[in-house]
C-alpha cells in the first residue's frame, strides 16, 4: 500500500473515531444537569423547597413554578387543591417562586410568604394569597402593607415578619428558587415538572394525566 494511501486511510478512520467521541460527549453532556453560576446542578427540588405534601419516598415529585400575582395560577390553585387532595399519599407536591417582572406586587407576595415560611406558615400564606388575589393584584403600586395584614390575620409573630421582611436573606432566597427555575427553561407561570419532567399543558386536565401516568405507570 502506498504511504499516501495509507497516510489518507488512517487520517479517515481518525476523524471517524473523533467524529464518535464528540456524539458521545455530547450526549453525556446533555443527560447532566446544567450548572448554576456557583457550580452547583440545576434541581427541580432543592432540600429548603416548599413541600405542601410529602408522600414519603416512593411518591411521584410534583414542583411548580408559580407567582402569587399571576392569574393563571390564580386559576389553577383549586385544580392543584383537587389533585393534592386525590393523590393524597402518592405524591410530594412543592413550591417554587418565580415572581415575573411584568407583576408589580409578586416578589411583595413572594416575601410575604417566605416570612410565613420562616415561620413554618408557608401554607397558610400560599392559601391566603390565592384566596385574595383578585384584591391585590394587577396593582401600579407595590402594596407591602396588604400582605402584612394578612400575616396579622394569620397570627404571625409580627416583629419577626417585619424583619423577614427587609432581610436581604428572604429576596435571595426567592430568588435562588427563580434562578433555579430560569435554568430549567421556566418562563412563564404556572409551570410544573412530574418526577423531574416538565409537564406539557394545553388543556386542563393535561397535569392531572401527567400526574396520573406518574403514579400508575
Amino acid at each position: 500500500m502506498k504511504n499516501s494511501v495509507k497516510a489518507t486511510l488512517i487520517a479517515i478512520a481518525v476523524a471517524v473515531v473523533l467524529a464518535i467521541v464528540g456524539i458521545v460527549f455530547a450526549i453525556n453532556q446533555q443527560a447532566k444537569p446544567t450548572p448554576t453560576a456557583s457550580g452547583e446542578p440545576l434541581q427541580t427540588v432543592r432540600t429548603d423547597s416548599h413541600v405542601l405534601d410529602d408522600g414519603g419516598a416512593d411518591a411521584v415529585t410534583v414542583v411548580e413554578f408559580l407567582d402569587f400575582e399571576c392569574e393563571a395560577c390564580g386559576a389553577f390553585y383549586p385544580v392543584v387543591e383537587e389533585l393534592r387532595e386525590k393523590y393524597e399519599g402518592d405524591i410530594t407536591y412543592v413550591v417554587r417562586y418565580f415572581p415575573l417582572p411584568g407583576h408589580v406586587n409578586s416578589m411583595q407576595a413572594a416575601l410575604a410568604a417566605e416570612a410565613a415560611a420562616q415561620q413554618d406558615r408557608f401554607e397558610d400564606m400560599y392559601a391566603r394569597l390565592f384566596e385574595t388575589q383578585t384584591q391585590w393584584a394587577e396593582n401600579s403600586e407595590e402594596t407591602p402593607e396588604v400582605f402584612r395584614a394578612f400575616a396579622e390575620d394569620l397570627g404571625l409573630d409580627m416583629a419577626a415578619y417585619d424583619a423577614a421582611i427587609i432581610d436581604p436573606a428572604t429576596a435571595e432566597r426567592v430568588l435562588s428558587d427563580k434562578a433555579d427555575g430560569e435554568g430549567l427553561e421556566v418562563n412563564s407561570t404556572p409551570t410544573f415538572f412530574v418526577d423531574g419532567q416538565r409537564a406539557d399543558l394545553q388543556e386542563w386536565d393535561d397535569l392531572e394525566e401527567a400526574i396520573e401516568k406518574a403514579v400508575n405507570g
